[in-house]
């Protein structure tokens, strides 16, 4: 009999575990064609001009750090509004006094969460979107230096500002508690000394009967002091069980408030510091190409050395975190992109000289210009590559670490986000643009990345590996049937969701 409830239960992790897989997979599946669809936008329309002319300005170096870091800093910044609008509103629901509404629906303060997180990662990408796109066509690529540098400053004084808004409350919330401890503390002794009243009251009357009669109190007298009694000791279980749990609740609904007090200082810390070794890296290699030393094999030494360095020092400080191990990703990811901007022209370079050789007729000026538009367009691609990457590990982040009893509504509701996002964001792409589209995708992205990471933690947490197995399946196959059938790609998207799901950013 144990091996065929055994049984019984594998086949059931299995198939659950394949379901809530497939539903996340789905979602990132869903993504795809979008993000594809603006990428292809991009590169054929009027936008690609100033980013070949940039290749010039700042070389392809240059270039390929100011789009990874354009694109890295909106959807970290994407997803930071996302999570910190998020933990604002349920704040904001948990500090309301209306306790009836909160009784009658107990979980309308994280759907509204929900709801806002997507809502605001989507409007924060689109007016992004919209930024970069107007910057882009009126000043060209380098006008993104100039942007990046003033975020970088704007995001800091908003740490700042945020950090002393939130001591404020938290001062008032100690003391707030303390009142409410110090009430509770009388509230107890009040009722410690009513009970030893009452208990002494009915001791005098239960003597005073004792010596009137003796007789009498053994009788019908007795039993019915007895029922009053025990009536009496049931009263004042009943009023310590409602004075436990109203505790119990004010405790919980403290610790509620104080984690996510603690989420909204610590995405704004992220905010305010993850982007610094990305403009950095951005400001010295394009530095060096709008003063003419823009060489390729001088730039790359140096940007090379830069990464290094910054990373070193990371890695090396005493307070490395979460964001820290971020920040260093993004710098990365940055130098990735600028090394694949620079081996598009190359190879560009390379095929030019095979069809010299060949007997085609190509001035140098021919030459110039196909590299700096292959260089562009990989430039573009990684961009679009690496933010979409970024969006699904900080996804990932937030819906792995959350409690696993509503894992398996986080992925429905998520993934139901995703699709209610594209729907209204191709509703409305005529309005918002091309760079507005582009912008609020990655809303999309990070809604489907919450999927996915929860579908992660879900795998990870079943009890055989027949569950495990058949999640990561379902996540597959999902992705590969709604999506396109890129194994490489899929495949990373998904790893990254394992590796942000496990990781607890607080």
């Amino acid at each position: 009999m144990a091996p065929s409830q055994n049984t019984n239960s594998l086949v059931k992790e299995g198939i659950v575990g394949f379901a809530l897989g497939a539903v996340g997979g789905c979602a990132l599946g869903a993504t795809v064609s979008p993000v594809n669809k603006a990428m292809t936008a991009i590169i054929s329309g009027p936008i690609l001009k100033p980013f070949t002319d940039g290749v010039r300005t700042v070389g392809p170096l240059g270039l390929g750090t100011l789009v990874g870091a354009t694109a890295l800093t909106t959807s970290m910044t994407t997803a930071i509004a996302g999570v910190t609008v998020a933990a604002s509103v349920a704040l904001l629901l948990i500090r309301l006094k209306k306790s009836r509404t909160r009784a009658a629906l107990p979980g309308f303060k994280w759907v509204a969460a929900g709801v806002a997180a997507a809502l605001s990662t989507t409007s924060c990408g689109a007016v992004l979107g919209v930024i970069i796109e107007t910057l882009v066509l009126r000043s060209g690529v380098v006008a993104l230096l100039w942007a990046i540098g003033i975020f970088t400053v704007l995001k800091t004084f908003i740490h700042v500002l945020v950090q002393l808004t939130c001591s404020t409350c938290e001062c008032s919330g100690i003391l707030q508690h303390a009142a409410e401890a110090q009430k509770h503390e009388e509230m107890k002794l009040g009722a410690l000394e009513a009970k030893h009243r009452d208990r002494v009251t009915v001791e005098i009357e239960h003597r005073i009967t004792a010596c009137e009669s003796k007789i009498e109190f053994e009788g019908e007298a007795g039993l019915e002091y007895r029922i009053a009694w025990k009536a009496q000791q049931q009263e004042w279980k009943e009023a310590e069980k409602l004075q436990k749990e109203a505790l119990e609740l004010a405790v919980q609904q403290r610790t509620i408030q104080e984690r996510l007090t603690k989420v909204v200082t610590k995405y704004v810390e992220f905010l305010g510091f993850s982007g610094i070794p990305m403009t950095v890296t951005a400001a010295v290699t394009a530095g060096f190409g709008i003063f003419g030393f823009g060489d390729y094999r001088f730039v790359f030494v140096v940007l090379l050395a830069l990464v290094i360095c910054m990373a070193f020092m990371l890695m090396r400080s005493m307070h490395l975190n979460f964001w820290m191990f971020i920040a260093c990703l993004g710098m990365f990811a940055t130098f990735a992109t600028a090394v694949l901007t620079v081996h598009a022209g190359q190879e560009a370079m390379d095929m030019s000289l095979r069809m010299r050789k060949a007997g085609e007729v190509l001035s140098k000026e021919n030459i110039t210009a196909w590299m700096d538009h292959r260089a562009s367009l990989e430039a573009i691609a990684a961009g679009f590559f690496m933010s979409k990457m970024c969006q699904v590990g900080l996804g990932a982040s937030v819906g792995g670490p959350l409690d696993p009893k509503v894992l398996d509504k986080v992925i429905v509701g998520a993934s139901v986000s995703t699709v209610v996002l594209l729907s209204i964001i191709e509703y409305l792409s005529l309005v918002l643009g091309l760079g507005g589209v582009s912008g609020a995708l990655l809303g999309a992205v990070g809604a489907a990345g919450v999927s996915l990471g929860a579908a992660a933690a879900v795998a990870v947490q079943w009890s055989s590996w027949a569950g495990t197995i058949s999640t990561t399946a379902g996540m597959l196959i999902g992705a590969l049937a709604i999506g396109q059938w890129d194994i490489v790609n899929t495949g990373l998207q998904v790893l990254i969701a394992y590796m942000f799901a496990m990781i607890n950013p607080y």
